[in-house]
């Protein structure tokens, strides 16, 4: 429920080591585990309600864009 509760921006991200950099951008998914300065640290709730989400490996990311942006 709470992806659709409001406003979604989807992007692709690309580049040399792109996951890793977002996920260290992303912070933990535990907000409260969170590094502050982080996306999840700063604006997240809860675990459910973590106000981002990144794909964890390229395989994933491969479904993941294929959802939003279908060929």
């Amino acid at each position: 429920d709470f992806m659709v509760s409001g406003p979604v921006i989807v992007q692709a991200l690309e580049g040399e080591n792109a996951i890793l950099k977002h996920r260290d951008l992303m912070g933990a998914t535990d907000p409260k585990k969170a590094e502050k300065g982080t996306i999840r640290a700063d604006f997240a709730d809860s675990i459910d309600a973590n106000a981002v989400h990144g794909s964890d490996a390229a395989e994933t990311a491969k479904v993941e864009i294929a959802y939003f942006f279908p060929a």
